[in-house]
């Protein structure tokens, strides 16, 4: 029996299956931009902001973790399928976050509806993989920047609005920052069982349980300890058992995946193709930048400049459009020269200095300055999505697209979940330090002595009197500062921005080794046909090869 060869799908039909994949990913994309602008206002109703770490360090933990089996999964099964299956699980995940009662429990939940996040993106990206030629990709991408796009400048309106609301129908304001996921969620298994129709060819593999076990094992308690460090003490009992725990969990998946082999949940095999390896390793380091950058840019609009969640998003836009113009720029490029090189190494030398120029950023900067540097910022992370993935999915047999991809995603957010969880701590460790020596720098001064006096400020000046000036409170709700006389404000939003000095600084630090890294990426020269085409020709040669006789 002869198999048809999979023709080349046309304009239309890839259209139709990207308004499936588009949903997807809006969902989890409005997701991060509502929860970012927000945060600060939940951790604060919460009685937690120097814990809000763990809400986002939960999710991306969860979700880091099973990226790689939703690519290997998607192999096996079916991208449909458990595109579907990520879809319902982040759904779930953010109706049990409506129930939160603590930072601790938002974390858990959080930490389940970043089992459904993962997949989202990965298995987006996989089937755009899939079915457009690297060639192509970049006619595109602009469906995508649709998508990024409105959920940047929807995501900080719609987050702000429901994080400054009372109630809503009787919920609480700010638990509809997750809630709003639900009839979005619906909507995105509606569109993508109509829309998402491809053939899918299984690929008989082995599942690695073991491995992805030992990958949390290993992730977890490095983590926690990153997260904790600063309260256990970063050589206390708690920190050196994780350390160890940690440590003999990451060998034992080293040895499991060589022992898998290609069944790996990551092969190794893979990352000795020198594209893959260089990308997956820059990968990392630019994770720990853009989310370590991501977490303390919000902190710093609303702390320290007294902006609202919803204004604080719409702040963040110039980054966006940064992004958005790295984006569409590097591709069209991409598409028409066929050379991709040059823009990782040029991103990554921009995100270096925006995060060196972001360490002088003070407390009575400029906006204007501000977000100058933010543009430059996103450039330089929009000239390093699309084109590593790109090189990764590029430099693979199509059969390995999806782990492919699925590593490329991976390895990022390995480094965003690193970057959050060690940023926010060094934040959060010297931000108490910093607010307490400015304010006792302030103290002396006719200013603050004058606020102190004044009648409308007699309950804080008692407050201050009673507890021998300390000032750990703003740690655990920061929202007394929106109404405290700015006299006396003063000293703490100097000493915030004091303590995001240092996060910059580490960041700049980072990247500098991403960037000398990122000089050894290689230039393969791209395909000019889909992975779907080649994947159905390569069946239709090996079922009409005729049998030969054993002699």
């Amino acid at each position: 029996m002869t198999a048809t060869t999979e023709q080349p799908l046309t304009h239309r039909q890839i259209v139709t299956i990207l308004l499936g994949l588009m949903t997807g990913m809006f969902l989890a994309a409005l997701d991060q931009t509502i929860v970012a602008t927000s945060i600060r206002t939940i951790a604060d109703d919460l009685k937690g902001l120097e814990h809000q770490a763990w809400a986002t360090t939960a999710y991306l933990i969860t979700s880091t973790i099973v990226t790689p089996l939703y690519g290997k999964l998607g192999d096996i099964y079916g991208r449909k399928k458990l595109f579907i299956t990520a879809i319902s699980v982040f759904v779930l995940g953010s109706v049990l976050c409506t129930f939160a009662t603590s930072m601790g429990t938002l974390a858990v939940y959080r930490a389940v509806q970043g089992l459904g996040a993962g997949g989202l993106f990965s298995l987006a990206l996989a089937i755009v993989g899939d079915i457009v030629p690297p060639r192509e990709r970049a006619k595109y991408q602009g469906y995508f920047l649709a998508v990024f796009g409105t959920s940047s400048v929807l995501g900080p309106v719609v987050g702000g609005f429901l994080a400054g609301a009372d109630t809503i129908l009787g919920v609480t304001g700010w638990r509809w920052v997750f809630l709003v996921n639900v009839p979005l969620g619906i909507l995105a298994l509606a569109v993508v069982s109509k829309t998402l129709h491809l053939r899918h060819q299984r690929l008989d593999h082995r599942i690695d349980w073991l491995g992805a076990a030992l990958l949390s094992a290993a992730l977890v308690p490095l983590l926690l300890v990153a997260e904790q460090g600063r309260e256990w003490g970063w050589g206390s009992t708690n920190a050196i058992v994780c350390y160890a725990i940690g440590i003999v969990a990451a060998i034992a998946f080293f040895v499991q995946e060589a022992r898998m082999g290609d069944e790996a949940i990551l092969p190794l095999s893979m990352f000795r193709n020198r594209t893959v390896g260089v990308s997956s390793a820059a990968s990392i380091l630019i994770g720990v930048a853009m989310f370590g950058g991501l977490a303390a840019l919000p902190l710093y609009l609303q702390i320290v400049k007294g902006a609202t969640p919803t204004e604080a998003g719409l702040l963040l836009l110039p980054m966006t459009l940064g992004i958005m113009a790295g984006s569409i720029v590097s591709g069209q490029i991409i598409s028409r020269t066929g050379r991709y090189r040059i823009f990782p190494i040029i991103g990554s030398a921009l995100l270096t200095v925006s995060l060196f120029v972001f360490h002088y950023v003070e407390f009575d900067t400029p906006l204007w300055q501000t977000m100058i540097v933010m543009v430059a910022f996103g450039l330089g992370l929009g000239f390093n999505f699309q084109p590593l993935t790109l090189a990764v999915q590029n430099a693979v047999p199509p059969q390995q697209i999806g782990v492919a991809t699925s590593t490329a995603t991976f390895t990022r957010q390995v480094g965003g979940t690193l970057g959050t969880a060690v940023f926010l701590s060094i934040l959060f460790s010297t931000a108490s330090d910093k607010i307490a020596t400015a304010v006792r720098a302030a103290v002396p001064t006719p200013e603050f002595q004058a606020a102190l006096k004044d009648p409308a400020n007699a309950a804080f000046a008692q407050q201050m009197q009673s507890s021998g000036g300390a000032t750990g409170g703003v740690l655990q709700d920061s929202s007394f500062l929106n109404t405290l006389d700015e006299r006396l404000a003063k000293p703490f939003l100097v000493g915030f921005s004091q303590a995001m000095d240092n996060v910059f600084l580490v960041g700049a630090s980072v990247m500098v080794f991403g960037f000398l890294i990122m000089l050894f990426l290689p230039h393969v020269e791209l395909r000019k046909s889909s992975s779907y085409t080649e994947r159905g020709a390569a069946t239709s040669e090996a079922q009409e090869a005729p049998a030969v006789a054993p002699h």
